[in-house]
Parts: structure tokens; sequence; C-alpha cells
């Protein structure tokens, strides 16, 4: 062979060199005795990670054959293993345990350490740039399947295009991992970026309880503890239940297959150690709070946090080392950055390991009932008001030297690292790879209520003018008038004077708002009702039906729900529900998320300040976490009167996770029914030979991001929930498709649907307070596929259909592809 190899022993990263005209295959006489004979396995395959212009690092976990693929074995000894690498294409072994063919370009023998879990991670390293490898691990005279890797274009190289898949949040136990089958069967890319949740810490908690795939059966964690007593969901405890969790995940083949043919950038989420965590806390309860600090603290895990982040080093192909020998809990350090010649800079964060609290304590006493915040009204829907409160009072207790040390998500330290690469990089794209949106999520409350208030007067109304259309000799206009004179507190008396007046001023092509005034109406009462009877007049030639509820909504929107905005809860509508203690609070601006970046303001607006003063354009943020798709703008500082945009953030969902949309649907009963039109419609849906199917008609999409909809767009948005509810009705997989077009363009043909519920969603767009974001899709599973050039990065949002019973869809897995386009050069992104 004309290239060989040394080993030099790291700790638990090895270090292979591929060099010209070296002897000997570099053993050492510190390697362990060499693996012999058939009775080995390789339970998790391999994988590779953090590719560099001259290698990569190279995965995989090997045990006797004898030993349980997930369980940790006792008793089990030292060894080493061979690895080779070649430049010889092997396409056709590819997953397989085929013999590698070609010239082998690295031949060494790495060790494997019980102590870890019997994993290896072996930096290769003296490759060619820009260049396909295969490799194979060998335990005696087992071969592992053989994976691939691309190596990075040289640093400063010029490089027309690149492609990358980016994906998060796939938990084990819900929905499928279909889209591991089609990535490694169908897409082409030259790297995986992973943004977190790779596993998830808890087993049968609220979110994990829906439909599963029949092939992942129960997780059964080793030393699992309970949440809450002595029953219900667990947590991972030890780093046996961290590893046993990984082992497990890794034990699909469908998640192997990718790991074999793609190089991983990754980094964590919080389910890497804990749901929500800060540092070493968990939010599994609501900890503390000191009132006279305005403080709280949350349980801390720092053995915990150490094994959550030893079992995530020892399973993921990442170029970083860990530290046990600090007494702390941060043994490793993730954020780093990886360059892709002249074209694209990687820049990879950590955003648990060194944030600090959420800017509002979940002990925090909520002011009305005096019982602790929680989760709600400290992380998520929390008034902007209250954020703002929080996040002042602890800047200025931090002192001149760090304002930002008590509300960060990177701390110091990672935040000027931050800051140098961003500013350094001499690549045209800065990726960078960021686990939680940076876009600013809001709803204004009391445009809500209004709005919602509105819509539920429509009915009320109609049912007004219709009762009035004996009286007015069938006058649907007259009608309308005096029920809009009515509304706005005129007598009914002055009320009908006034709709005859209008009436027969219009008949005379006359001025009708001076004869409404003249009928004793003020100028405000006269408005709304001369714009009740225009609407109506105008839509004569709909019928009966549809001048009426041209009037009913004009009244809805043109009086109740300007008056509620303008006076909030002392609105008299508001007042005569019946429910304005139970709304008063919610009369207030709202941010939906802030254990994401909408809960460090201040750190992402210096974030902004940074790029925005040092012309440094074209950075886009790869974001999981959210489990829904979205795609915007992040502003300079979004409270400003005139916001401007500084970067771009492309947000995936999850994998497998349940929905966003899922979780605040859920949510909203305990937050507040009333608000529940927010977010969704309950639909029934009728359908021959099956019966009805009640389903949840997605509307926090337009309450989100504002898009107007159109009639195909809200039934589309309806077809992957339809489609699941058809498949679990008995309807056969080669059928689902077509009956699921001839449900929704029966719900088209509905006036119900196309009048109605469109023109819902179509207030519900109106008072969406986030024009930053182009995009969003809250009720959905999937990944993203980016294609960098120099003048243009596109993203494709592949939108997955849900299970066919107990399975992955066999066929049609992708169940629609949303195209984002941003332009080098500008923070815009288009949406097609």
């Amino acid at each position: 062979m004309d290239r060989r190899s040394f080993l030099r022993n790291s700790g638990f990263l090895t270090v292979s060199v591929a060099m010209g005209g070296l002897a000997g295959c570099g053993s050492s006489g510190s390697l362990p005795a060499q693996a012999m004979g058939s009775g080995w396995k390789f339970p998790q395959s391999v994988g590779s990670g953090d590719p560099s212009p001259e290698g990569a690092v190279l995965w995989t976990r090997v045990v006797p054959l004898t030993a349980d693929d997930v369980s940790t074995t006792a008793g089990l000894r030292d060894v080493s293993i061979r690895l080779r690498v070649t430049d010889g294409d092997n396409r056709a072994a590819l997953g397989s345990n085929a013999a590698l063919t070609g010239t082998i370009l690295v031949d060494s023998l790495v060790p494997v350490r019980a102590e870890y879990d019997c994993t290896v991670r072996n930096k290769v390293t003296g490759l060619q740039p820009g260049r396909l490898y295969y490799y194979q691990f060998i335990a005696g005279d087992v071969r592992s399947r053989v994976g691939r890797f691309r190596t990075a274009p040289a640093r400063g190289a010029s490089v027309d295009q690149m492609r990358l898949i980016f994906m998060s949040c796939q938990d084990w136990s819900v929905n499928h991992w279909g889209a591991f089958d089609h990535i490694a069967k169908n897409e082409d890319a030259d790297l995986i970026v992973h943004l977190g949740d790779y596993i998830y810490e808890t087993v049968g908690e609220a979110f994990q309880t829906g439909a599963v795939e029949s092939r992942h059966d129960a997780l059964v964690l080793p030393d699992g503890v309970f949440k809450n007593g002595s029953s219900g969901s667990k947590y991972a405890n030890t780093l046996a239940d961290y590893r046993y969790l990984y082992k497990k995940y890794r034990s699909d083949p469908r998640l192997q297959a990718v790991h074999e043919r793609f190089a991983f950038v990754a980094t964590w989420d919080d389910h890497e150690f804990s749901d929500d965590c800060w540092g070493d806390s968990t939010t599994y309860d609501n900890g503390s709070y000191d009132a006279a600090s305005n403080s709280g603290t949350n349980t801390r895990q720092s053995g915990r946090r150490r094994s959550a982040n030893r079992a995530w080093f020892e399973f993921m192909p990442a170029d970083i080392t860990l530290d046990e020998s600090t007494s702390g809990f941060d043994t490793v350090r993730l954020y780093r950055d990886i360059q892709w010649g002249n074209l694209a800079h990687f820049v990879v964060t950590d955003q648990r390991m060194y944030r600090s609290d959420h800017v509002v304590p979940e002990a925090t006493p909520n002011p009305a009932t005096g019982a602790a915040l929680g989760e709600i009204g400290s992380r998520y829907v929390v008034p902007k008001s209250t954020r703002d409160g929080f996040e002042a009072i602890k800047m200025a207790a931090a002192g001149s030297e760090d304002p930002l040390a008590a509300v960060s998500i990177l701390g110091r330290t990672q935040r000027e690292w931050w800051k140098r690469t961003m500013s350094e990089s001499p690549a045209t794209w800065k990726l960078w790879c960021n686990e939680v949106s940076l876009l600013r999520m809001q709803l204004n409350g009391t445009d809500a209520i209004a709005t919602l208030f509105a819509l539920e007067a429509v009915s009320s109304l109609g049912s007004g003018i219709q009762g009035l259309l004996t009286s007015t000799g069938g006058n649907v206009p007259v009608a309308a008038a005096i029920v809009a004179a009515s509304t706005a507190g005129a007598s009914q008396a002055v009320a009908a004077a006034a709709g005859a007046a209008i009436g027969a001023a219009a008949a005379a092509a006359g001025d009708t708002t001076a004869a409404a005034v003249a009928a004793g109406l003020s100028a405000a009462q006269a408005a709304i009702a001369v714009a009740a009877f225009n609407g109506a007049a105008a839509a004569a030639a709909g019928g009966t039906a549809a001048q009426v509820s041209a009037g009913a909504q004009t009244i809805a929107f043109g009086y109740i729900k300007p008056d509620i905005q303008a006076r909030g809860v002392n609105s008299p509508f508001v007042q005569a529900s019946g429910r304005a203690d139970a709304l008063k609070a919610y009369f207030d601006r709202f941010l939906f998320n802030c254990d994401q970046w909408d809960g460090f303001n201040a750190e992402r607006k210096a974030l902004m300040a940074h790029l925005k003063g040092g012309n440094i354009r074209n950075v886009v943020a790869l974001t999981g976490d959210l489990h829904c798709f979205d795609a915007g703008v992040v502003m300079d500082d979004h409270d400003a009167a005139s916001p401007q945009p500084v970067m771009v953030d492309l947000v995936t969902a999850g994998i497998s996770s349940e929905s966003l949309f899922t979780f605040f649907a859920d949510a909203v009963g305990s937050v507040s029914p009333d608000l529940a039109t927010l977010i969704y419609y309950p639909l029934a849906v009728p359908v021959a030979g099956i019966g009805t199917l009640n389903l949840r008609l997605n509307l926090f999409d337009y309450t989100m991001a504002g898009n107007p909809p159109t009639l195909d767009a809200l039934a589309e948005g309806l077809r992957i929930r339809l489609r699941s509810a058809l498949a679990a009705s008995g309807v056969a997989e080669s059928a689902l498709d077509a009956t699921t077009t001839a449900v929704l363009a029966g719900l088209k043909a509905d006036p119900a649907f196309s009048t109605q519920l469109l023109g819902l969603a179509g207030q519900l767009a109106g008072i969406s307070a986030n024009p930053w974001i182009r995009w969003a899709s809250t009720d959905i599973q999937g990944y993203g596929v980016v294609t960098v050039t120099a003048t243009e990065m596109v993203c494709q949002f592949r939108a997955l259909n849900r299970l066919v019973g107990s399975t992955a869809p066999a066929s049609g897995l992708i169940a629609r592809t949303v195209t984002a386009r941003i332009p080098a050069g500008t923070a815009v992104v288009t949406i097609s």
C-alpha cells in the first residue's frame, strides 16, 4: 500500500493520520489486545462528523456478540479494532459489511474502552480536501457496515455550491422516523446539521403519549426517576440512562443509514439533558423565588448534567474534548466553527450550558392568585411587559462589566467568541447552527380579544338583522342600519327612525350620514349605521343571506372590534359578556416562547447590533427546537418604530416530535378557553362510508405569521391531519391521497368553510403582530434541505405525512415542499 497511518492515542479521542512512506500500522504498546475471531458486532453501526479539509471524526461501537445491543454489560474488556479508510469508489458497498476496495489510505488499530461504553471516536487527518472517502471498522473477523464522508474544501478555496440537510427533535416515542429512510435513499448532501433534541430524556410524558409506529417499542430507562411521586413519566438520571437512550435511538436501522451516509455537524438543545434546562438546572418543578431580589432558582443537578455531557460526547462524532477533571458541570465545550471553503462558515453554538435562568422565574407569584406562575407565564405566553421588567432589573443588578450576565443564552465567553468568528469569517455565508429561534413571536392580546368578540357577535347580529326584515318590508340594508345604531348605543326608537332615514336618503341619492344624524344619532352611531347599510346593499347580488352576513360583519368588525381595541376590558361589550374578570389579564402583548431568544431580548439586540455595525452580511440561522417550520428576518430591534432586518432565521420542524400547534392547542384550555380560536377551530368533517371525523383546523399559522389566507391554502393546511385520520379510519393507503383530495374538495364547496372559516382565518391574519415572519407551518413534522451558492441560498422545507396505522407511509412520505430563497447581500426571504 502506498500510504500508511499511525495512531496517536489521546484519552478517548484517538487520531489516525494518513501519511506516505511510513512503515507499519502505527500500533502502540499502550493499545489493548486486538479483537480476534468472529464473536463481535457493531449494534449501532458507524458514523462520522465535523469534516475538515484534512479529515473527520469517525465513530462506532463494538461489543461481543453475546452482549445485549443496548443494555450495559458488566465485565467487558478493552480491545483494539482496525479502522480502514479509502478514496476508492465503494458506493455499491455503502451500508453493507462488504470489504472495502481500492487503495487503503488509513489502516490503524484503535482502542475500544469499556469505560466509554465500548464506543470509538477516531479523528482521521492527513486526507485531501473536498474528497469523498469510505471507511470501515474491523473487529477480529467481523466488519462493520461501510460508511462515507466528504472532507471540507481547502480553507479559502473557491466553492461553487454546497448542499446540506438540517434537522432536529427526533422523539422515539411519537409519530415515525420515515424521514430517515427517505433521506438515506433519496437526498444528496455534503453533510447534515443536527440542531439538538437528538434524544428525549423523558419517557411517558404527556407529549409522548400519542400514536407511534409499531417498530418503536416502549423505552425502559435502567435507573429512571419518576418526575412526580411514584408513578407517571420518568426522566433519565444516570449515565446508564443517557447511554441507554443513545443506544436505543441508534438501534433503528433508518437512523443508522443516515449516519453511514452523511457526516454530522451537531449541537445539543435541552432534551439531551433536561427539558428547558439552563446550565445544570432543571425545570421539572418551579424552583424558588426571592421577592427581595426578584430572582429565582431551579433545582440543580450537576451530577446528572455531567452524565448527560459524557453520554453525548461518547455517542456523537464531534471534534470536541471531554474534561472530567473539572469540578463543575461544564465538562465539554460544544461551540466551534467549521469552514467550507470561501462559500460557507458554520458557527455552532451551545445555548444550554452557559445560559442564565429564564428571565421570568417559574416560581414568580401570579399577581392574580399568588400561586407560582409555572411554565405558562414564565417561559410560555409571557406578557412582554413582565419580560421587559425582569430583564431591566437583572441587567441593572449585573453592573457595567457585563450587563448581560443574568440575561444571556450564550454567556460572555461564548458571546465574544461568536462576535469574533462572525467578524473574521472569510466566507460568503455565515451559517449559525442555532438551537432556539431568533424570530420575535408575539400576540397583541387586545387585538386578539377584540377580534374574537367580533367574530362571536356576527351570528347574533345576523339574527338581529334577520328579525327586523318583517318590519322593514324585507329591506336588509335598513335592518342592518337599525341593528348597527342600536349596537352603538342608540335607543330602539331612534335606531329605527335613523334606519328609515338612511334608506330614504339613499333612495333619493341624498346624504345618508346627515339623515342619520338628523334622526337623532351621534356622529359615531351614524357612521356605523351608514357603513352597515352600505355593506348590506353592496352584497345584494348574493341574495338576502349574503346581505345579512355583510351587514353583521360590518357591525362586528367596524364597531365592536374597534371599541374593544380602544377601551380594553372597560368596553361595554366585554363588561356585558360576564368574562371581564377572566380576560382582563390578556389585554396585553404576549411573547409565545421565552425559552427561545424572545426571553433574552437584550442579548439578541447586542448580537444584531454587532452584525449591523460591522456590516456583516449573509448571516442565516439554521434553527431547531420549535417543532414547526418558520422562515423570517431577525430585526435589529423588534420594538423600534421602524425595525431594520439584519439576518435570516430558518426554523425546521421536528423529525417526529409533536408539533408546536399541538402544544398550544392542548394548553390553551388551561390558559383561557376563550382564546382557543386563536389556535384552532373544531371541525366536524363528514366522510361517506366512514362517518364524521373530528379535526382541529389549524388557525395558529395565521395568528403567527399573518399571511392572507386563500381557500386552497386553508384546505391544504388540513390535508396531512385529514389523511392521517382517514388512515386511522381504515382507508387503504393506496386510496388515501385521492380520498383526502375528494374530502377537501367537498369542504371547499361548503359555504361554512369557504366563507365563515376563510373569513375567520383572514381576521386572525389581520391581527398578526409578526411582520418579520414570512411563513409559518406550525402543525408539521419534517426537515430542511439547503443549497448554497455565492449568489443565493435556497431552503426546501420537506413536510412529512403522518402515520398510516402503525407504520410510516410506505409511499407519499413527503406531503409537500415549500421553498425559501435568500439572495446574497440582503436580509430578505421569499417563499414559494
